[in-house]
Parts: structure tokens; sequence; C-alpha cells
């Protein structure tokens, strides 16, 4: 998952609102979201490479999604774990949300970097190995990001939020207009575009919520409404 927006109690109707794109290479095999054999009560895509997910739903109301950091000139550990493992592990559990997280915390080094975002009916956790705390309560509200830090408002990411934001202020967001959102293919101007240590070319072609490339590129588009229990 590339491109991930979570509004967290945003209105009285819906507790959580997600709108988020996964872009990947396009011969990484993957299965697209559906209930899991393997786990009772879990509804996401499956990473058919890695073992793991990007995304998903578990019946007991807990959300789980995965974006990964661009570090292009970062070495990546030999035998490194599959990030998606993370998003499996949170969704199958049966301990509470934020003891599953807080048990993570030792061994998130051995990742290569990732953000975790992680919501139930009591809260909105982010889990990060590239942020100090590592994880951190999330207050209402609502949150963007990327292949970065949260705090690191690429112009995809700011664009998004920005329209989102608009879409709460007018009432409740259709699923139509999110997923409308999600396909804007509106590349950033040089002078905008972050620093990740990719050329330029790739910079701009990143640039977009929607990517269209013939390797690499939007795999799948999701949304998430959730009702206040």
């Amino acid at each position: 998952m590339c491109l991930l927006f979570v509004a967290w109690r945003p209105q009285a109707r819906h507790c959580l609102i997600v709108a988020a794109n996964r872009d990947e290479f396009h011969q990484r095999p993957a299965l697209p979201a559906g209930p899991w054999r393997d786990a009772t009560g879990v509804i996401g895509g499956r990473d058919l490479q890695g073992g793991g997910s990007w995304l998903g739903i578990s019946a007991h109301g807990r959300f789980c999604a995965l974006t990964n950091f661009r570090e292009p000139n970062r070495r990546r550990q030999a035998g490194a774990p599959s990030r998606g493992a993370l998003v499996s592990e949170v969704l199958r559990s049966p301990q509470s949300t934020h003891a599953v997280l807080t048990g993570m915390l030792d061994r998130i080094e051995a990742y290569p970097g990732f953000n975790l975002l992680t919501a139930d009916h009591q809260g909105l956790w982010l889990l990060s190995n590239r942020t100090t705390p590592s994880l951190q309560p999330l207050p209402p509200g609502l949150y963007g990001i990327s292949n970065g830090t949260l705090e690191a408002e690429w112009p995809k990411v700011r664009r998004g939020k920005t329209r989102i934001a608009h879409l709460l202020d007018e009432g409740e967001p259709s699923i139509d207009a999110l997923f409308a959102l999600l396909a804007d293919d509106q590349v950033a101007p040089d002078n905008e575009l972050p620093h990740t240590g990719l050329d330029s070319a790739w910079e701009r072609m990143l640039s977009p919520a929607f990517i269209r490339h013939s390797q690499y590129g939007t795999r799948c588009s999701t949304v998430v409404l959730a009702e206040t229990a």
C-alpha cells in the first residue's frame, strides 16, 4: 500500500473512513480482497510472493494497512521478513489491538521501513520503524501517508487530504467520490517533488495518487466505511 488516507471519528455516523491505493510491480502475484480461508472473519488482499497483505479488516472490528518507506539508497538486510506479514498478524491476533502492536516493538527493526496504521472501535495507532516513538496513538482527525513519515505531506497526500476534508465538510462522503480522488493521475510540479533518492523522472512518475507505468503502478484502490457501533 503506497497511499493511505484515514479519517478517524470524522462524524457521528462513521468511526472510520479509509481510502487507499496499492502501488506495486505488475508482475508481483496477488489476490484481490476477499475472505481468507485460513483466518475466519478476515477480509483482505493477499500477496502471493511475500505471503502477507497490504490492507484488511476483521469481523471483530479491526482495520490494518501498510505503507512501505521509499529508501532506494538503503540496503535491504538479507533474509528480512515481509512487511505484509505484520498486517496478517494484526488481523489474525486474538489479543487486543494495543497488545498485539506492543508485542511487535522488539522485532520491527528486522523489517525494511514501514508504516502500519491500525484501528478498532477503541482507537487508531501508527506503528513505524522509522519514527520515534515507534508506536503512537493518534487522536481523532484526518491523516494521509505515503512512502514517508506521517508528517511528510507529499503533493499527492496534501491534495488528497484537501479533497477528503472538503467532502467531510459537505456531509457524508460517497464511495464514488472517494474512489474518484484515488483515481487522480495529476503529476506534481517538479519543485514540489519529494527527494527520496530516486532521479527526478521516477519521482515525477510516482507523484500522482494513481500511478500509470508499464512495469510498476497502482494495482488496486480500496474504500472502507465503518459505522459507529
